[in-house]
């Protein structure tokens, strides 16, 4: 990088590392995370306004990457000692392990290698080797290195139970002579197997000048495309989303929508608690933001809970977003019901919606249309939503 601290550099308003911190803190499983970092830079970042609330506790690191694990692991150990996490628990535990230089990582490939984790013992993802491999020798004669269908390359998170990272070092103390280019190594050397998951080519590690470029398009930064010839930075244009979602009622009675429960109306019918509204503003900010859907994101199987609530679906996903520098400028949304009566409640809607998005309430508008329908609503079978948000760069402070 030429000696400049890629970690730092801007990306959207934010230094790299605060992106890579964000995408990890969007995932559900995420209960607490361990900045490791050098001596010199613990108080800066301490102290930085950007750091998720699950970041727990900012550590100075070794000379290797193994000793600054084993001293994130040892503060994340100091952590259960001091709560209410011990013994079993603590010991079944996943540890995640996470390049801070890889800011693009995915909240599902972070959720899938804490799942198989806690299944395997260690998980590691990775992705296949599209050149030719070859091997060196001493002379610098180029030699074959054998398949190329047998060989991946490696990313992070990487995944092991904490009893399983415990047993490794007490086999390879963290600063004896060896030393493991990554985790999955240090297990390796153990004998310990490791699962491998499908990665993501999305989730590069930042190495060259050239990388930053590819992460701030990524993330929509617009300064990596507008001001170019001129010298100076563009300003990022508002980005628009859409979302809907429709449910039939079924059986029994609490309606759940728009964060509300109106106990004596039907429930809608799903695989989580039906909230159509909710459902269609997380779509329409994962649309916004260009991170696909929420059924990509949390599929109707058995990754994802029965009957979770639709909150819990759109605060993951604005964390997500938030992830990525962008908050709600604006949401509009419209409720097509012929049942039950909405006109009282749509206020309280609005205001929860809001909070559930950090952003002023005069930022949600919520309506309803009652009369008039055909299809399923207007059969009084069903309630469908539909959603438009508003996404710009900043900070929740400037929403």
């Amino acid at each position: 990088m030429g000696g400049d601290d890629k970690l730092a550099a801007p990306v959207a308003g934010r230094p790299l590392l605060a992106h890579a911190l964000g995408a990890i803190a969007a995932a559900p499983e995420i209960r607490s995370i361990v900045l490791v970092t050098a001596a010199d830079r613990v108080a800066d970042l301490a102290s930085a306004d950007w750091l998720p609330s699950s970041v727990v506790a900012v550590v100075a690191g070794g000379s290797r990457r193994q000793e600054s694990v084993e001293r994130g692991f040892a503060a994340l150990n100091r952590q259960d000692a001091d709560g209410e996490t011990a013994g079993a628990a603590a010991q079944a535990r996943v540890v995640l392990i996470h390049d801070g230089a890889r800011p693009l990582v995915s909240t599902e490939l972070v959720s899938a290698i804490a799942r198989a984790a806690r299944e395997h013992g260690a998980a590691i993802p990775i992705v296949p080797v599209g050149d030719t491999i070859k091997r060196i020798d001493p002379a610098g004669t180029v030699t074959n290195a054998g398949d190329r269908d047998e060989l991946a390359a490696a990313q992070t998170p990487q995944g092991v139970r904490a009893d399983v990272l415990r047993a490794a070092y007490e086999a390879f103390p963290p600063d004896g002579p060896p030393t493991f280019t990554d985790e999955a190594a240090l297990l390796e050397a153990c004998r310990i197997a490791v699962h491998a998951i499908p990665g993501d080519e999305r989730n590069f590690k930042v190495t060259l000048p050239a990388d930053l470029s590819r992460v701030r398009v990524a993330l929509g930064d617009e300064s990596a495309r507008l001001g170019a010839a001129s010298g100076t930075a563009g300003t990022c244009a508002p980005r628009v989303g859409y979302g809907t979602d429709s449910h039939p009622f079924g059986p029994g009675t609490g309606l759940a929508l728009g964060g509300l429960v109106v106990d004596r109306a039907p429930r809608l019918s799903g695989h989580s608690d039906g909230d159509v509204v909710l459902h269609a503003v997380a779509d329409a900010l994962l649309g916004a933001a260009g991170l696909g859907d929420l059924g990509r994101m949390f599929p109707a199987g058995p990754e994802t809970p029965r009957g979770i609530a639709g909150v819990d679906l759109v605060g993951a996903v604005a964390r997500r977003v938030a992830a990525g520098g962008l908050v709600v400028t604006s949401l509009d949304c419209t409720i097509v019901a012929g049942r039950p009566r909405l006109a009282a409640r749509l206020p309280a809607m609005g205001e929860r919606i809001a909070e559930i998005l950090g952003v002023p309430p005069e930022t949600v508008n919520v309506k309803a249309s009652t009369g008039n329908l055909d299809g399923m609503e207007g059969a009084g079978r069903g309630i469908s939503a539909h959603v438009v948000v508003v996404l710009a760069r900043g900070s929740a402070a400037d929403a």
